[in-house]
């Protein structure tokens, strides 16, 4: 790996970017993640790029860094929401993905259903490589549907083995998350 990362990172166009993909990296994980991983840093010189920025980033990102955590933590201590999950379900096309979200809201067992239409999935199945369009739902739920739902969508699903990938939301819009309590059943 580390002759991989030296032979990329050598390469004159990354050596470019590096200063992009640093500012996207602290934006991301914070200047004090970042600095705390100088084995990295000391081999990419990412953050090194970074240091005469480091107080306009403060300025610029760190206060909202700070009001965004504190919103999210009284988002978790609300009284007025419930722990909600985003699912991930593909099927195999738009007629289906159209029936599975229709009967899936109609037995309030999610409050919105999005189909995204045009994802290539590539899979392994029964040994073989497999590559099919398929269609996308983004399911957002309480926590506690999560068994039902998983049992609707194998009941109501043409495949064999279905996905249904559950993962928490931790924070967002408070009316947004009240309204998925609200249109959901207990």
């Amino acid at each position: 790996m580390a002759l991989r990362l030296s032979s990329v990172v050598s390469s004159t166009v990354v050596r470019h970017r590096l200063p992009l993909v640093g500012a996207f990296c602290v934006l991301s994980f914070g200047l004090t993640n970042l600095c705390a991983s100088s084995s990295l840093s000391s081999r990419t010189g990412c953050v090194q790029s970074l240091l005469p920025f480091v107080p306009l980033l403060r300025s610029k990102f760190g206060a909202q860094t700070q009001n965004r955590k504190l919103h999210t933590m009284s988002m978790e201590t609300s009284k007025t929401t419930v722990p909600s999950i985003v699912v991930y379900v593909t099927v195999p096309n738009k007629e289906a993905g159209k029936k599975l979200a229709e009967s899936i809201v109609k037995e309030r067992l999610a409050a919105c259903v999005n189909r995204v239409p045009g994802v290539e999935s590539v899979y392994e199945w029964k040994g073989e490589i497999q590559t099919d369009a398929e269609e996308l739902l983004i399911i957002k739920t309480r926590e506690s549907l999560l068994e039902a739902l998983t049992e609707h969508v194998k009941t109501n699903h043409e495949y064999e083995v279905p996905e249904v990938i559950a993962l928490p939301i931790t924070g967002g819009n408070l009316q947004y998350l009240e309204w998925i309590k609200n249109s959901t059943r207990d």
